[in-house]
């Protein structure tokens, strides 16, 4: 069974075998654009192996199932072959979650096959959102600043009169979302990748309802990277606040606007409770960008951009980093949080990827948050508010009132780069569908090529500086004044 993963919220299982036959179609797994270190071993229930192209494990699933009874016997440990990914890369069970030493020498012998290209742990990951406790009952969008707001906001407004992200969708790899009339008519159908029950909350395994069933637990029942117990926690219904900032419905007389309110989010569940699992995220990012996943119906409606509000620790690894490069080959754009811990975001998974846009937080004064990470990982900074000493300095958008299953639909102000993140998402949607010929590496440089200085302080490196929407549009477009690209 696959660890409850090393991912969390940035801001925030009875294993459904998706196994090929004996002969898997998937491709090998993609090696990393470049070196990576080994991410050093933790405690963890699985590993996530990835074979050489020309290696019989690159595609024969009983040739990994030996290669791990040959390690089983070599370590005297009870390993087993658990499925293999949508990146051609396998996901090995431990059985149980096991010390880091016992997992160190599991990889070791692993990595001493000449034919294993890699080998990292099954890491758990929360989202990366900080709640704010106050709860709004009528918001509008004078209350988003960050949209609107000369100093420290996205001018975003004056994007809107060239794009809306029309035709364009933007994947939400999250908890899923919560029923809300803000976000129903921009929403497509999406996936739910959680493979652990435990994790699920919804009876487990894999199926086509990316819907979020809520994510609270009980006192002890999660456990941060030192296995030290958690206190209990309500639900936190990260996805639809991510959702609602990229694609909140326009025009509709309620609540908030999402920054590319014109496109869709299509809500791929793989954070639920304690947090969610590399493996699972693998599979997500393939399937989302249009790749394919074995057991998994392909996906209907792939994605033009990725957004991962999420992240845990440790540099990113050749596993995740394979997935994510694949997704770019298929011309996805992949936006990432830079976390929450105030420190290097080199140190976080998937902030220090290859071929992602990082996004750091600011708050309402043009300062990088305090709770940001930063570094030389960051690629642009976006509002992702401060709600200490004031909620309404943070960001607000789509959530529900449940505390543990799902309730009536609200707003609330969050804060946190998870919240960053969906406005540069957003932002990337404007920008394919204002010219859909850009590549991801394109779409990158033009948010960054067409940022204005941090109007406030950052130490230790905020990218770029703080993305504006209407410069990067009018580029990107060649004619700010012209009809937009979407209606032609």
């Amino acid at each position: 069974m696959a660890s409850a993963l090393g991912v969390a919220l940035l801001g925030g299982a009875a294993v459904a075998n998706a196994m090929a036959g004996e002969e898997s179609p998937s491709a090998a797994p993609m090696a990393p654009a470049s070196p990576q270190a080994a991410p050093s071993a933790g405690q963890s229930d699985a590993l996530i192996v990835g074979y050489k192209s020309k290696a019989a494990g690159a595609r024969s699933d009983t040739a990994v199932r030996e290669d791990t009874q040959a390690v089983a016997a070599q370590t005297d440990e009870k390993l087993s072959f658990d499925r293999r990914l949508g990146t051609g890369t396998v996901l090995v069970d431990l059985g149980e979650k096991q010390p880091a030493k016992d997992v160190a020498e599991v990889m070791d012998q692993f990595r001493a096959d000449p034919d294993v290209a890699f080998v990292v742990p099954d890491r758990t990951v929360q989202a990366a959102a900080i709640a704010s406790p106050s709860n709004p009952n009528d918001p509008r969008l004078g209350e988003q600043w960050e949209l609107t707001e000369a100093r420290a906001g996205m001018n975003v407004r004056d994007a809107w009169r060239t794009s809306t992200g029309r035709g364009v969708t933007v994947a939400v790899l999250d908890t899923g979302i919560a029923a809300h009339s803000d976000l129903a008519a921009n929403t497509v159908a999406g996936y739910d990748f959680i493979t652990d029950a435990f994790t699920a909350k919804d009876g487990g395994g894999r199926d086509n309802d990316a819907s979020d069933p809520g994510d609270a637990s009980k006192q002890g029942e999660c456990k941060d990277p030192l296995g030290n117990p958690l206190p209990a926690a309500p639900s936190s219904w990260h996805g639809t606040h991510v959702a609602g900032s990229v694609a909140a419905v326009a025009d509709n007389g309620k609540g908030v606007v999402g920054v590319a309110h014109g496109a869709r989010v299509q809500p791929v569940r793989v954070l639920g409770r304690c947090g969610g699992s590399t493996s699972d995220i693998i599979d997500a990012i393939t399937w989302a960008s249009g790749g394919a996943v074995p057991g998994v119906p392909a996906n209907g409606t792939p994605a033009q951009v990725i957004n991962m509000s999420l992240g845990g620790g440790g540099a990113c690894d050749p596993a995740t980093q394979g997935a994510i490069d694949g997704a770019v080959q298929r011309g996805t754009t992949v936006v990432v949080a830079a976390g929450n811990e105030s420190s290097d975001a080199a140190n976080s998974s998937p902030a220090s990827c290859n071929n992602v846009i990082t996004v750091a937080a600011t708050n309402r004064a043009g300062d990088k948050a305090g709770y940001s990470n930063f570094g030389s990982a960051v690629d642009i900074s976006a509002p992702g508010g401060e709600t200490s000493p004031n909620s309404a300095d943070g960001i607000l958008s789509t959530l529900n009132s449940g505390t543990d299953a799902p309730a009536a639909e609200r707003f609330a102000f969050y804060q946190g780069t998870s919240m960053a993140a969906p406005h540069i998402a957003g932002l990337a949607a404007l920008l394919k569908a204002a010219r859909p010929a850009l590549a991801p590496a394109e779409i990158e440089r033009a948010i960054k090529d067409n940022a204005r200085p941090l109007p406030g302080a950052c130490a230790g490196g905020c990218g770029s500086g703080l993305a504006d929407a209407a410069r990067t549009v009018a580029s990107a477009a060649g004619d700010p004044a012209s009809p937009p690209a979407e209606d032609d």
